[in-house]
């Protein structure tokens, strides 16, 4: 049975709520939610769509989640939303459905989304993003594992943020970020690998030191993608996180922020 349900708290017949689940005074959980068992959904939060929220995660004061996507298009289609394990959503965080039958906003296990941060439609998020305050993704964004977004940047729709990537606050990401890096500004350049949180992930030296190779082959020798993406299969070995780069690069449908005239490198 579920337990610490405040009884000022609002829960929809239709709910389903887990074992060991807090729900504070004022928090609102409509009809088709479900909380898993250890879910934390603190006072004046709104849970609302076809919201799944799984194990240990917190939801903050007027967090906002499952509510009608920003997309004329929507025309009241059944949609999800879908939150990871043990995440951290803080305070007037709004995280929308998504917009076309079927489609899901997914965000993975141990986020940590801070305040004020928007989440669009047809979202995904894997394991381990961080979202700085204020910072707001528009529609079909996808961010790999371990990225990180700095405060009060907005990420264009369609866009993608590579995995262990860091984005400074206050820029703007209107194409691409590529893993393994960081960057920032208006307009964006980049200041190479993240060395930072590749060390703090524990990346070996050799490692590091490949993905600093491929990076100044794509970036610093003035060659087209192709090109580089060339050099790099004859000079570099081919380790996995060199082979995610050239996947990443080659998939890539808006383009990378740096490449072909989009904004300068340093």
């Amino acid at each position: 049975m579920p337990s610490n349900i405040h009884p000022n708290a609002i829960i929809e017949p239709g709910a389903k709520i887990g074992e060991h689940v807090t729900v504070e005074a004022f928090a609102v959980v409509k009809t088709n939610v479900t909380l898993k068992d250890h879910v934390v959904i603190k006072s004046h939060a709104y849970i609302d769509g076809y919201t799944t929220i799984e194990e240990g995660t917190v939801i903050w004061p007027f967090a906002s989640i499952g509510t009608k996507p920003q997309d004329l298009k929507y025309r009241g289609e059944k949609t999800y939303v879908t939150i990871g394990k043990q995440c951290e959503i803080r305070e007037y965080v709004t995280i929308n459905a998504s917009c076309q039958e079927n489609s899901s906003v997914s965000i993975g296990d141990h986020c940590l989304i801070m305040a004020y941060c928007h989440i669009a439609h047809n979202c995904v998020l894997q394991d381990h993003v961080i979202m700085a305050n204020n910072s707001m993704l528009a529609g079909h964004v996808f961010i790999e594992p371990c990225a990180i977004i700095g405060g009060f940047t907005p990420v264009h729709q369609f866009c993608r943020i590579g995995c262990h990537a860091m984005v400074g606050g206050l820029s703007r990401v209107s194409h691409d970020v590529p893993p393994y890096t960081i960057g920032g500004g208006i307009p964006y350049e980049f200041g190479g690998i993240n060395i930072v949180g590749l060390k703090r992930r524990a990346f070996s030296l050799e490692v590091r030191n490949q993905l600093a190779k491929v990076f100044r082959i794509t970036y610093r020798k003035g060659l087209s993608l192709d090109k580089a993406l060339e050099q790099i299969q004859k000079e570099v070995p081919m380790i996995p996180e060199v082979m995610h780069w050239i996947q990443f690069c080659r998939s890539s449908k808006r383009g990378l922020l740096g490449m072909n005239g989009i904004t300068q490198s340093k």
